[in-house]
């Protein structure tokens, strides 16, 4: 039902589309003088029926969900839901049966529970559809009574337009206040059960600690700072690869390179921005850690079977399409008139790319190799499949290391409560790779600012 609603929107913002810019243009072949252009009418019918309707629709699929959930749960018998029995796990149970996965015999209030919650679907299906077709029937009719010369259909359709837009910035900004409320909230509680001298500066890694009381696991560590270092080795690997390949392949496209081969090399090079990071990762452990490890037979170092190196290497593959991407466009954005001058001055090409074009883009350089370094930072597969999960005290690439973000994903994986330092510390994990993101941008713009005076 909600592809049909959504079919019905479509075709009903067509319609007025259709309807008020034929309207339109037939007072205007009757002799009258139209404010707004034809197509106005009917871009202000268009969104005029759209807009409401896509909202109320998208609401309806939003909460109809947790309607139907509470509809269910409040009929069933009495004294199936008491203090013992967890009533999540109940309506997962229905839910399941609903969706015609049914294991065993279940319990016939169970049966009748799950065909109430299909039924409950089935209605508010059909009651979305009847909803959107009368709203939209209602914006019809009152877009269209709306035609007229003097009507200022431009203005108007500009206003929802204008709407819409501050609607998605305000959307934007409280997602992002959101995220950061909800880090510092479940980072104080972390900080409540394990303090921030233990957390900042401890060196051992190890958040398996005993949930129940019966259960045997160690007594837990939450030092970060293993754990920051294997990020830095690996980030301070895929960096140290991928800015001069990158930058030395943007300069050579850009001012060496014949137009001919420009126009093969870079499609091809930004190809490798579109490949799956699992895809790296397999290379990654499949093909470059056993050639390292090769190699290191061979000269008699020691390579552990999941190293840094490796996955810090494939991860500088990845970023060379963002540097160089970055700093190309920041090159050709550099006006002409200044190579002009350089060579007109007696420099050399390479001369002129160093002194008078690299200091002029170093912004759009600076924001490439900041969009590598936050890729690098914030990359897990390739992390999980080639460098490892242990956290150890170490900055040797040869051996395995892991990353915050991989602790993150292993913290939260599977069905746990957010009541355990083991839970909560993915969030003070994730708050600390928010404020080290910060501090990077920070020093970014600074360095930016720092060679546009110069420049200047």
């Amino acid at each position: 039902m909600t592809g049909l609603a959504f079919a019905l929107l479509l075709s009903a913002s067509l319609a007025g589309y259709v309807m008020n810019r034929r309207a339109a243009l037939a007072l205007r072949d009757g002799g009258q003088r139209l404010h707004s252009l034809g197509m106005f009418h009917g871009l202000y019918a268009l969104l005029l029926v759209l807009v409401p309707a896509f909202v109320v629709t998208v609401l309806w699929i939003m909460l109809q969900g947790s309607a139907i959930n509470a509809l269910t749960m409040s009929g069933l018998p009495d004294g199936v839901v008491t203090d013992a029995v967890n009533p999540q796990l109940i309506l997962t149970e229905i839910q399941s049966i609903a969706g015609g996965r049914i294991f065993g015999e279940p319990e016939p209030w169970k049966l009748e529970a799950a065909e109430r919650m299909n039924s409950l679907h089935a209605a508010s299906g059909w009651l979305l559809v009847l909803v959107v077709a009368a709203l939209s029937a209602a914006l019809l009719y009152t877009s269209r009574r709306q035609v007229a010369a003097d009507f200022r259909a431009r203005q108007a359709a500009e206003r929802i337009v204008m709407g819409l837009m501050i609607t998605c910035s305000l959307i934007a900004v409280f997602v992002t206040i959101g995220i950061v409320f909800s880090l510092v909230f479940e980072s104080v509680r972390f900080f409540q059960m394990v303090p921030l001298t233990d957390f900042l500066f401890g060196t051992r890694w190890e958040p398996q600690i005993p949930i129940r009381a019966d259960q045997v696991a160690a007594e837990g560590a939450f030092g970060v700072i293993p754990v920051f270092l294997g990020t830095l080795v690996i980030t301070f690997v895929a960096i140290f690869i991928a800015v001069p390949v990158g930058l030395m392949s943007a300069i050579y496209l850009n001012e060496f390179a014949s137009r001919s081969f420009r126009a093969v090399a870079k499609p091809i090079l930004e190809l490798l921005a579109g490949i799956p990071t699992v895809v790296y990762g397999f290379f990654a452990i499949l093909t470059v850690a056993p050639a390292l490890r090769a190699w290191g037979a061979a000269l008699g170092i020691p390579v552990a079977p999941n190293t840094a190196l490796a996955a810090g290497g494939v991860m500088g593959i990845m970023l060379i399409p963002f540097i160089s991407s970055f700093a190309d466009d920041a090159l050709s954005a550099v006006p002409r008139s200044l190579r002009d001058g350089a060579i007109a001055l007696g420099a050399t090409r390479s001369e002129t790319v160093l002194n008078v074009l690299f200091p002029a883009a170093i912004p759009g350089i600076m924001g490439g190799v900041l969009l590598a370094v936050s890729r690098a930072i914030g990359e897990t597969m390739i992390v999980v499949m080639a460098a490892g999960l242990i956290a150890t005290m170490n900055i040797n690439p040869l051996d395995s290391v892991t990353t915050i973000t991989v602790q993150i994903v292993t913290l939260l994986i599977g069905d746990t409560a957010f009541d355990s330092p083991k839970t909560l510390a993915a969030f003070a994990l994730g708050l600390m790779l928010f404020i080290v993101t910060l501090f990077i941008n920070i020093l970014a713009l600074r360095i930016v600012r720092k060679y546009r005076e110069q420049y200047d």
